[in-house]
């Protein structure tokens, strides 16, 4: 039996009514305690007002479909696909939510700002090989804790060369009001081998959620040179662990394939 509001008592019997007082007040203390365990890995789009991004409808809130992929994205992208289906075995532990795309799927050229401030694009850092791109805010608390194992990934398999895969960790911030804080955060918590990559107009988040990415923070996405994905996380992960290495590393032998 479910209550409406007009069956509430009336005045003359108060009792029932402080019962059913109290019966809203616990399902409505269950729904805010779920909705905040839901949040706790992932920091939502709408989740706040701390970022201008965080004003983004969530989707299927009258959006627009997502555009088709770009003519000949499955063709470009078929070896990336390939290389998804070869490591999903790998996918386990610290890594487990690791999703690899085994549908070829192309993620846009981003723009965003250099450490110098310059415009450039996604295609034009990390070198020719394999990018893994961190999508973060210094605000998304799940960002800054796993910011020292992208860093300690970086200095453990980054490379730009030397007749290899290389392999480039491209973490872009999505602060939008002090463009000071991310640079501070990065030096006061030691991290020395990334560069500090920006979007101080979160346009980032715009142009990924074309390719159903970008709902929240952090994201992070395997990329080949070509811009396609090899695989995706939403949230949170321990990048700097056996479990992340050795996917990593399958990946890019796999890229060294003949």
């Amino acid at each position: 039996m479910t209550e409406r509001p007009e069956d509430a008592p009336g005045p003359e019997n108060p009792g029932p009514a402080r019962s059913g007082g109290r019966f809203a007040l616990v399902v409505a203390a269950a729904v805010i305690l779920g909705a905040i365990a839901g949040l706790a890995g992932v920091y939502g789009i709408g989740g706040g007002t701390r970022n201008a991004v965080a004003t983004l409808p969530p989707p299927g809130t009258g959006d627009a479909a997502p555009p088709a992929p770009a003519a000949g994205t499955g063709a470009v992208c078929t070896a990336a696909s390939d290389t998804a289906k070869r490591i999903a075995g790998l996918v386990k532990g610290e890594l487990a939510a690791f999703a690899p795309t085994q549908k070829p799927t192309r993620i846009p050229d981003l723009a965003f700002l250099d450490p110098e401030g310059k415009p450039v694009t996604l295609s034009q850092v990390g070198g020719d090989g394999l990018k893994l791109v961190n999508i973060w805010a210094t605000w998304c608390v799940p960002c800054r804790e796993e910011m020292p194992a992208l860093d300690a990934l970086q200095a453990e398999l980054g490379s730009t060369g030397g007749g290899k895969p290389s392999f480039e960790v491209v973490a872009i911030n999505m602060d939008t009001r002090d463009p000071a804080k991310p640079k501070a955060f990065m030096e006061e918590t030691g991290i020395r081998n990334l560069a500090l990559y920006t979007d101080p107009k979160g346009q980032v988040f715009q142009e990924l959620r074309a390719v159903g990415r970008g709902f929240g923070l952090p994201t992070t996405m395997l990329i080949d040179a070509k811009g396609c994905e090899i695989g995706h996380i939403a949230g949170p992960a321990e990048w700097a662990s056996a479990d992340a290495l050795a996917l990593l590393r399958a990946a890019l032998a796999d890229k060294a394939r003949p």
